[in-house]
């Protein structure tokens, strides 16, 4: 088994990049869900009430990200928001501390999206913990939901697709690491993988959304519910549906495209 794919989402519920390398770190890889935008109530802002994020670009630029949307003129993001004043913001149950980037891009996103809002970032002192029970207690996560990676492979999605009338791609989940198996759902099993110099616990599987529904090209809701309402008649554990793996860095590293994924 190898390592098909690595995506990194540097603003939460923006589009992704697809990378040939990435550095795991504590709160998943470098760069992934750092930045969150929040309402003027500093409550997160994601695709499941604005599906237009979902057509938000975010590109590498010199010293930070190029981010683009549909009407708006270019953005330029700096990586890091050091210096910047400190808020509090929500997101799901969790409060944490997080640092305001600046003026420019709140009005890009306010105008964009229709109402107020705030880019944060979320800077090396600023800690938000991993809730799950299968955490340990000094495990941490970026703005991510809920873990610090996303694992999905590549025989899953197909098995899914085989049972669409309109398959999806790999894009509608959002996975941090895409592993090429044989086997769907060979991953339900695994409880630590190494990877390249890291190691990381599979921790939980993933709960899906109605995020799952919105095509990711055009930010519009699928009519059908797709592909979450086929999910459901063969994902569901008691109220959730499942498909991908959540992960815990364990050892940290490099991992790139074609790595090896050994199950231990």
């Amino acid at each position: 088994m190898k390592v098909s794919a690595i995506y990194i989402y540097p603003i939460k519920s923006c589009r992704g990049i697809s990378v040939p390398s990435a550095e795991v770190e504590t709160r998943g890889l470098a760069e992934d869900r750092r930045f969150m935008l929040v309402d003027a109530k500093g409550r997160f802002v994601t695709q499941r009430e604005h599906p237009r994020m979902a057509l938000i670009d975010v590109h590498s630029d010199d010293g930070g990200y190029r981010v683009a949307a549909p009407g708006q003129p270019p953005l330029h993001v700096p990586r890091a928001a050091r210096g910047g004043s400190e808020r509090e913001v929500k997101i799901w149950r969790d409060t944490v501390q997080a640092t305001l980037v600046g003026e420019e891009p709140n009005v890009w996103f306010s105008q964009y999206l229709g109402f107020e809002c705030r880019l944060v970032h979320m800077e090396d002192h600023q800690h938000r913990p991993v809730t799950n029970e299968s955490a340990a207690f000094d495990d941490e996560v970026s703005f991510a939901d809920a873990a610090p990676l996303l694992l999905i492979s590549t025989a899953s999605l197909a098995e899914l697709n085989g049972r669409l009338t309109a398959p999806v791609t790999m894009r509608r989940f959002r996975p941090n690491v895409v592993v090429d198996t044989d086997t769907p759902f060979a991953e339900d099993a695994w409880k630590s993988i190494a990877i390249g110099a890291a190691e990381l616990a599979v921790a939980w599987p993933c709960s899906r959304c109605v995020l799952t529904t919105i095509d990711p090209e055009s930010g519009v809701w699928d009519s059908r519910g797709e592909p979450l309402e086929t999910l459901k008649t063969y994902r569901r554990v008691g109220p959730h549906v499942m498909f991908g793996q959540n992960l815990i860095p364990r050892r940290f590293g490099a991992i790139r495209v074609g790595d090896a994924v050994r199950v231990q």
